[in-house]
């Protein structure tokens, strides 16, 4: 038996180049649904946007934003939508990030992994407005809205095919892991690193430790899932920087025996796993990178809530006015759901914190079945101490696992988020049963959701913006040419407070 490793540097690890070259080379008009690709973009940028700018009444989020230094200066600085901070790109991207993903209203993408792709417009939009404001200094060319669409098409992509049969949460990793990973390609994309440069920034994001799951799940749910994402993203565009300086890649990041991500991180043995044998252990692909995962991206247009719940609530609305004057007498509410719900979203017993209540589906359903309505301010701990009655409803719900329903959440042909509400009275009588398979963001209700959406960014500028500086805003992003040919840099500064 030899004592001694082999050190003949590999080549770096399929998965990474895979990655490098869809960023690289891939050209976002040769999709056949390009048409779709960008204009979905498009809407995917006004509602993040929107959602940033929502969060920014809520202090607890708020207090996370602004310089790490209180006097620091930074010269062509990025700028935070909704703000006046001028800040390093880094801390620009995680407090966009961080103002995107406070509120869970967010884009959704679920498979066998979760997540919210638009959580990568952190890293995107701070890099590209630093970068623009940079070029401009030096007499050079800015870069466009049309390659933050592209860095938000790509990152959407590298994400969500990466989801579709890679669960990370099996083995008790996070969501933002994907957020780190696609966000390190395409900000490295925008600083225009050559290919290895790309695949050494990739390799860091992957060696780099990756966040547990522990913050999202009772009984230790808290504020950390608000902000994750925005420490992902920011870690990213750190990551790329550091690579910039010439720090060298690690080309066996994944395959590495013993040290490796995959055996490290991906062949966790738990009470639900069995050690994977070693060929299982590698990312599978469903498919090969493009704009598949934009065309069909899921918006939370209706609910500030964790998207396996989007259907129940709004089956919550319908049943509202129907129970509203018999809420004494319910006996029992039955809620039909899907495996992952049940998995991520279900759970009794007292709810510590906001965070804890928008991943709470018996919470959230609770709420718009007594108002008719569910807004982030009913997750707020005064809310909830003024409205016991919550706790009380949510003590008579039993949830159930509809088989048909979790069948169709994974069929790639349909994808559906379906949940089901049925209510019995005390005299014996009962509701019908309300069943929503697909809510208003999918992609089968895009011509029903977009003017809903479109609404919902308006209603979100007015929280920040007088009437003609909305008018502004909307105007321009209504237009898909203008916008893609307007400089970042211009863009922004549609959305700064002085």
């Amino acid at each position: 038996m030899s004592n001694v490793e082999s050190n003949v540097r590999p080549e770096y690890d399929d998965e990474i180049q895979k990655i490098a070259d869809y960023v690289l080379n891939y050209s976002i008009d040769d999709s056949p649904n390009s048409a779709d690709a960008w204009t979905t973009a498009r809407h995917c940028l006004m509602d993040t946007l929107g959602c940033g700018l929502l969060t920014l009444r809520f202090p607890e989020c708020t207090k996370h934003l602004g310089p790490e230094c209180t006097d620091q200066i930074t010269p062509n600085g990025a700028r935070v939508p909704g703000t006046s901070h001028r800040l390093d790109p880094i801390k620009a991207a995680f407090d966009i990030g961080c103002m995107v993903r406070w509120l869970d209203y967010n884009d959704t993408w679920l498979a066998a992994e979760w997540g919210h792709p638009s959580d990568n417009l952190g890293g995107i939009l701070a890099v590209a407005d630093y970068i623009s404001q940079q070029n401009i200094s030096r007499n050079l060319k800015p870069l466009t809205m049309r390659e933050v669409l592209e860095a938000m098409i790509m990152a959407h992509e590298i994400q969500g095919v990466m989801a579709l049969e890679n669960s990370f949460n099996r083995v008790g990793l996070d969501h933002v892991f994907l957020v780190k990973l696609a966000s390190t390609a395409v900000v490295a994309k925008l600083y225009n690193l050559p290919r290895e440069r790309i695949m050494a920034a990739i390799s860091q994001a992957l060696v780099d430790g990756q966040a547990l799951r522990t913050y999202r799940h009772a009984p230790n749910a808290g504020s950390r899932k608000s902000w994750a994402a925005g420490d992902a993203t920011s870690r990213a565009v750190r990551l790329v920087d550091i690579t910039r300086r010439g720090e060298m890649g690690i080309p066996g990041a994944l395959t590495a025996p013993q040290w490796g991500f995959y055996d490290v991180l991906f062949s966790h043995t738990n009470k639900d796993l069995a050690l994977k044998p070693e060929d299982e252990r590698r990312f599978k692909f469903q498919r090969d990178f493009g704009t598949y995962v934009m065309e069909n991206i899921l918006f939370k247009i209706s609910f500030p809530a964790e998207f396996h719940a989007q259907t129940a609530c709004e089956a919550a609305v319908i049943l509202h006015p129907r129970i509203e004057d018999r809420i004494d007498d319910i006996e029992k509410i039955v809620l039909t759901t899907h495996d992952s719900a049940i998995r991520i979203i279900s759970k009794e017993g007292a709810l510590a914190n906001p965070a804890d209540r928008d991943h709470c589906l018996q919470y959230m359903v609770a709420v718009p079945l007594l108002t008719g309505d569910l807004m982030a301010e009913n997750y707020e701990d005064d809310y909830h101490e003024q409205h016991l009655s919550i706790d009380e409803l949510r003590s008579k719900m039993v949830v159930e696992e509809d088989e048909r329903y979790s069948a169709d959440y994974h069929d790639p042909s349909k994808r559906s988020i379906a949940n089901a509400i049925q209510i019995f009275f005390k005299d014996g009588t009962s509701t019908d049963k309300v069943a929503v398979e697909y809510p208003i963001g999918h992609k089968r209700r895009r011509e029903e959701g977009i003017p809903v959406l479109e609404a919902k960014f308006r209603a979100s500028l007015a929280t920040r913006f007088i009437e003609s500086r909305c008018d502004e805003i909307i105007e321009l992003c209504d237009d898909q040419d203008r916008l893609e040919q307007t400089p970042v840099h211009e863009f922004m500064d549609l959305f700064v407070i002085n």
